[in-house]
């Protein structure tokens, strides 16, 4: 089992570095770098980290096909790769339809766009003039003027055919999920598709980038992860709170509170019990351990403390270190 971290660069970037530095003392194995257009830039963020740490793994968490040329992208990461030494990791994912709404961008084939830029970037990365006629990405002889490494690339994917996409050919796979019902179904998805490539299941890191929160005091730590499940639950499809037993109807409700910006609702009873249990890992260490154990025993081999971290995110880093990854 390895240990990631989750930052949202909404902070200066100098915060972060101390966030991340603090995170690699800790033992954690990764950090990753969410990549949205309203927050710093997601490739100078993992510089500035880069320069501040030693050895902690350095990745878009995760970063989309549509905003950058495939080139770029391979060209960033590479840049991220040689000044880290090494500790470069690109997450990639087919983004989020509301943001390319707002940007003017349109969402088109989220599958085959993710799939044929992989295979560019890995090319790119490589140093291998790049000639592609893809349905999405096309290429007329391309190449980067130095080699970029080895730079794992790891997929965002939450539906099954994303998921069996990855297990076809990726490095890791990053499942915005916290609970074992998700990761029983996302487990053999992944399976399926290495299999289908034929490769090892193993051979694919398979992250729960969760929404978590830990506090020696488990009612501040479930308090700081309300409004972060509640954005999960607006965004989740019907099938997903379904298994969890949720109402589809609650959705439309928090989703109307969310727009209205009317967070004491949300906080006062709208995100129920059942939805933080099925949406975050959350309390004290004890109540994290324990359902950490669960996603172990199903397959997961990366937990992502992604936000609120905890309600401090000081003393959530320094009690994960301590408590968790020991």
């Amino acid at each position: 089992m390895t240990f990631g971290i989750e930052f949202v660069p909404s902070d200066p970037v100098l915060k972060i570095a101390h966030y991340a530095k603090l995170a690699e003392q800790q033992g954690f194995d990764n950090v990753w770098i969410t990549d949205h257009y309203n927050n710093r830039d997601v490739y100078s963020t993992l510089t500035v980290l880069a320069m501040n740490t030693n050895s902690i793994k350095l990745g878009t968490g995760v970063t989309n096909p549509y905003t950058r040329n495939a080139a770029i992208t391979a060209s960033s990461i590479a840049s991220v790769n040689e000044i880290s030494g090494g500790r470069a990791i690109l997450g990639l994912g087919p983004g989020d339809k509301a943001t390319f709404d707002a940007m003017g961008i349109s969402w088109d084939k989220p599958l085959t766009t993710t799939k044929e830029s992989i295979q560019a970037i890995r090319s790119f990365i490589a140093g291998d003039k790049v000639t592609m006629d893809g349905d999405m990405v096309k290429f007329g002889g391309a190449k980067m003027a130095f080699k970029g490494g080895n730079v794992p690339i790891y997929m965002g994917a939450q539906g099954p055919k994303m998921l069996e996409l990855a297990g076809e050919v990726s490095d890791g796979v990053l499942i915005n999920a916290s609970h074992p019902k998700d990761f029983e179904v996302a487990v053999k998805q992944i399976a399926a598709g290495a299999k289908k490539a034929g490769r090892d299941p193993k051979e694919v890191d398979v992250a729960a980038y969760a929404c978590f929160s830990i506090d020696k005091d488990a009612a501040k730590a479930k308090s700081a992860a309300q409004i972060v499940v509640a954005f999960i639950v607006a965004g989740s499809p019907d099938m997903v709170l379904e298994r969890h037993g949720i109402d589809p109807a609650a959705k439309a409700d928090i989703g109307g509170a969310i727009a209205k910006g009317d967070f004491g609702a949300l906080m006062g009873g709208m995100v129920t019990d059942g939805m933080m249990e099925a949406f975050s890992i959350s309390g004290t260490p004890d109540d994290c351990k324990a359902r950490i154990n669960e996603l172990l025993d199903i397959g997961v081999t990366q937990i992502v403390a992604g936000s609120p971290i905890g309600p401090n995110k000081e003393k959530a880093i320094k009690l994960i270190g301590k408590e968790i990854i020991g």
